[in-house]
């Protein structure tokens, strides 16, 4: 498995972040993760977010990150001007911030599901974490 299962797209002005060192992560992560599955990831702004976040769950605000399944693999959208927020917040880079929601996106098209399991999903994304080498993830922050 190559990073050629996973593709990284940037709908964000923004140049202050590397994005092939975050190229090669979500590779990274599909390989180990995502075992055989095909994974897209779109970084875009809160604009965005807001849209996708009301057209596929009805709600109207921007949020961090979206998953879309697909039998394949799936899509995971993520809005880089929450993530540099929410990176500020917790005293790290918009890097690892933008890692830990690949992250979490990834558990999520794997059929994890935080708000319907029994804390299996934060276990699991603890244990990546830190096999990763990155800073308390969502589940982490929000329990």
């Amino acid at each position: 498995m190559s990073s050629d299962d996973s593709s990284l797209l940037f709908r964000h002005p923004s140049r202050r972040v590397r994005r092939t060192p975050l190229r090669k992560f979500l590779g990274e992560v599909t390989a180990k993760i995502a075992r055989g599955r095909s994974i897209t990831c779109l970084i875009a702004d809160d604009r965005e977010l807001r849209r996708l976040n009301g057209r596929f769950r009805g709600e109207d605000y921007a949020t961090d990150v979206l998953s879309f399944p697909s039998d394949t693999g799936g899509e995971i959208a993520i809005s880089f001007d929450r993530a540099a927020l929410q990176a500020a917040e917790h005293g790290h880079s918009p890097e690892d911030e933008l890692r830990i929601l690949m992250l979490h996106g990834v558990l999520h098209l794997t059929g994890m599901d935080h708000e319907k399991d029994s804390g299996q999903m934060a276990k699991t994304e603890v244990r990546w974490r830190k096999r990763l080498g990155l800073p308390a993830g969502l589940t982490e922050r929000t329990t």
